[in-house]
């Protein structure tokens, strides 16, 4: 009888498990029910769901797999295959070094010292929006703050208008999560209508937004040749691609970090008592909630891997929240211990597809925390607060609504 089990998938090694969706998901929540499934299973598994393919369950497998371009390619990053075969989106879905000239242009517009540029306005962005309701006693934080915070900071830096975020983060949310009302073929071909005349305009008059500097700059190839600026195809799906990564993984980060904090009073008096500091406390909210799950395609035949064997063309998933919360490289994983140190993970990622966004994310991370803490000291979860998960590409909560004294 056929199983749905390839031949070379050990019996042990296969679990019923959607990676959307993963055991016990809506009982004990999103990070939970990854890091008990971690607990309770090898390092590599294989599930039968979303086409089958393989899921990185160890912090090294992860690991080892984001980190080698030469056995695991970016080509397929989205499960199942059937919809990743027709993402295409740049530079993410593109190996070493062909992705680097992209890579380039992102970390210019990126680095720290532009985003140290922008401190002021992000500071003010976020005093802004908590003075907006601080006074009300309470606020819906997804829609009222996570959802304008971060995505007010990105489209004034790619130089579009604010009132077409709603419009641009539901056409991400087709992109990465399951059952919404736009497959992901028609998202894509939704971001590419409207950003075609803006792509046209900024490279026939670039403006100082970070699409034109990106659409304007010369390109260094990588097997040599003539430096040369994006073509049109290329701009639209650079442009998506940043797009969707501005507009989705800080606003659900945000819920998990003050649902969180909304419900540990101690956990406030810590990150208050290190205003000005606060680094060390972001990096490890990152480290403890990770939230992307994507994947890789393997390139070739594995002989063992994890105590695997791997075949070429199969999919390996890496739920990238499991490698922070694996107990074998962070001591007592589900704690939040501001004390940690290089604690390993991979809420960024690892090797040539780390995060190029990585320090904008950390500023409004680090900012959020000052200013509310400064203003909202103490506050709890709302009466109507619903923190079920949201299924999909990047962990999500529903609805965060918080409530403090007037």
């Amino acid at each position: 009888m056929d199983t749905g089990i390839p031949a070379h998938v050990p019996q042990d090694r296969v679990v019923d498990v959607d990676i959307y969706a993963p055991p016990l998901i809506g009982e004990i929540g999103f990070h939970r029910a990854w890091a008990k499934l971690q607990g309770e299973s090898p390092g590599v598994v294989w599930t039968p769901r979303n086409e089958g393919h393989w899921i990185a369950l160890s912090g090294q497998a992860l690991h080892d797999v984001q980190s080698d371009p030469e056995r695991f390619s970016s080509r397929i990053i989205v499960l199942p295959r059937s919809v990743g075969e027709v993402h295409g989106l740049i530079p993410t879905t593109i190996d070493p070094p062909a992705h680097r000239p992209y890579r380039t242009l992102l970390n210019a517009n990126l680095n720290p010292a532009t985003v140290r540029g922008l401190g002021d306005s992000i500071r003010q962005t976020a005093i802004d929006l908590i003075e907006g309701f601080r006074a009300e006693g309470r606020c819906d934080f997804t829609t009222e703050y996570a959802e304008v915070f971060p995505i007010r900071v990105f489209m004034a830096m790619v130089g579009l208008p604010e009132s077409e975020a709603p419009t641009i983060r539901h056409w991400a949310s087709c992109m990465t999560r399951p059952g919404m009302d736009m497959t992901f073929e028609e998202a894509k071909a939704a971001f590419f209508e409207r950003l075609a005349p803006v792509v046209d305009e900024r490279r026939a008059h670039p403006g100082e937004d970070m699409l034109s500097n990106m659409m304007a700059a010369l390109m260094d190839q990588p097997e040599g040749g003539e430096p040369r600026r994006l073509t049109r195809d290329e701009a639209l799906k650079l442009s998506t691609q940043v797009l969707i990564a501005g507009v989705d993984t800080v606003v659900n980060f945000l819920g998990f970090v003050m649902a969180e904090l909304a419900q540990n009073p101690p956990l406030r008096a810590q990150l208050a008592a290190m205003e000005g500091n606060l680094m060390p406390a972001v990096n490890e909210l990152f480290r403890r909630f990770g939230l992307v799950t994507i994947a890789r395609e393997v390139r070739h035949d594995i002989a063992d891997f994890h105590g695997v064997s791997l075949k070429g063309g199969d999919m390996i998933c890496i739920p990238t929240q499991v490698h922070g919360l694996d107990e074998s490289l962070n001591p007592d994983p589900l704690a939040l211990d501001f004390a940690r140190r290089r604690a390993p993970h991979s809420a960024f990622g690892s090797g040539p597809h780390l995060c190029p966004g990585q320090e904008l994310a950390r500023k409004e991370v680090a900012v959020t925390l000052e200013e509310w803490l400064r203003r909202i000291p103490d506050f709890s979860l709302g009466a109507d607060a619903d923190l079920s998960p949201v299924p999909g590409i990047v962990g999500a909560l529903r609805r965060v609504t918080l409530a403090w004294a007037d």
